[in-house]
């Protein structure tokens, strides 16, 4: 689903040069359930912008599903993003005056899809996340684990071939955490990539694999196969609770 090969990113900073990216060699199959690990400043940020079409690579090619999304111009890639790519941000990046149900289904304005379609495609998503009674409030009146719900349901409402996840726990408690990551696995176990980002070794362990970053390079690359028992237990888990 996606090759990247010889992939730089080049910042420049005044009269300095940051090398964000250095010659990433990498491929991500589909249904996949990836984690890139690494402390501040080991690219981690670049890698997630750049496979979320949001930037571009200094040099070498990323291809996704086959086409070559490094040489695209703005308006290309803004539409892969739209086709291809869902979003889960550690902030939630919700419209704030908008119900959970119009939050959901703003991506879908995009794509041309009619307004009673839209309404049933976010009611499905809503519902899916264990949010059906809640369509009709804004964020304000939702908790922060909620609110990550919309932005998980936005994220899968449109059936994009990859779910990027930014930090989606850096902002929540403990037990909301939990919760969240049982509904991403849940999500990948129904055949969905994913690819996360997180600078927890607790939460990049329970991913299939672990890419770390160094200094804007692959210094690591492992699988972590989940026991039965592990599977068994991310499957039981209730995703239904609010909180």
């Amino acid at each position: 689903m996606i090759r990247l090969s010889g992939l730089t990113k080049t910042y420049r900073m005044g009269d300095q040069e940051v090398r964000a990216l250095q010659g990433v060699e990498l491929n991500i199959g589909r249904n996949e359930y990836i984690a890139f690990i690494g402390a501040s400043g080991s690219g981690k940020s670049t890698m997630m912008s750049i496979l979320g079409c949001l930037d571009r690579p200094t040099s070498g090619t990323y291809l996704l599903n086959g086409r070559d999304v490094a040489s695209m111009e703005s308006d290309e890639l803004a539409l892969v993003r739209n086709a291809e790519i869902g979003f889960i941000f550690q902030s939630f990046h919700l419209l704030p005056r908008s119900t959970a149900l119009a939050n959901v289904a703003q991506p879908l304005i995009y794509r041309g899809v009619g307004l009673k379609e839209r309404v049933r495609m976010a009611e499905e998503a809503l519902r899916h996340v264990g949010l059906g009674e809640r369509m009709h409030h804004r964020p304000n009146e939702l908790s922060g684990g909620q609110r990550q719900r919309v932005a998980i349901a936005r994220a899968l409402v449109g059936k994009p071939s990859i779910l990027l996840a930014d930090e989606p726990t850096g902002n929540l408690d403990s037990a909301t955490s939990r919760d969240i990551l049982a509904l991403i696995r849940e999500v990948h176990a129904a055949g969905q990539t994913v690819v996360m980002v997180t600078h927890e070794p607790e939460i990049a362990a329970q991913c299939h694999r672990v890419v770390r970053l160094h200094d804007g390079a692959v210094v690591s690359d492992i699988l972590n196969p989940i026991s039965p028992a592990q599977s068994r237990t991310a499957a039981h888990v209730t995703l239904d609770r609010i909180n």
